[in-house]
């Protein structure tokens, strides 16, 4: 399985997927890491930038997690069926590890949704005033 986290910095999981530019991807199986690597997109590439209904580098993944994500954007990461999950967690290493043993600690949607919410009133990553397709929601 492949498992995809946001983490612009290379450090920690980003908070805010839909300009996020470079992921980790893990390659693992049941319980462990067995390969890790880094995915780095172009601007163009962004879940932002991209196309919805255009192929994307990170389809092949089944699990991409990230510390933030607007409602839109998860919708459309389920739609190619690949499971969004949002975690408070920032060591994407931790991440996996805890998603691997069923320990992660997810977000619920209301934490979600307070928490986009924030990045609106704030301008956001990026500046992001609602560019994100949740049309300000």
């Amino acid at each position: 399985m492949k498992i995809a986290v946001s983490s612009q910095n290379q450090t920690n999981v980003t908070g805010h997927l839909g300009h996020c530019q470079k992921f980790w991807i893990y390659d693992v199986d049941d319980t462990f890491i067995q390969n890790k690597q880094l995915l780095q997109l172009t601007k163009a590439q962004s879940f932002h930038e991209s196309s919805p209904k255009e192929s994307h580098p990170l389809d092949d993944v089944q699990v991409l997690i990230s510390g933030s994500m607007g409602n839109g954007l998860s919708r459309r990461i389920e739609s190619k069926g690949i499971k969004p999950i949002v975690t408070p967690e920032t060591d994407p290493d931790a991440a996996i590890t805890a998603y691997l043993a069923g320990s992660l600690i997810v977000k619920t949607q209301e934490e979600r949704d307070r928490d986009h919410e924030a990045e609106h009133a704030l301008g956001g990553e990026d500046d992001h005033k609602g560019n994100c397709g949740c049309k300000g929601n």
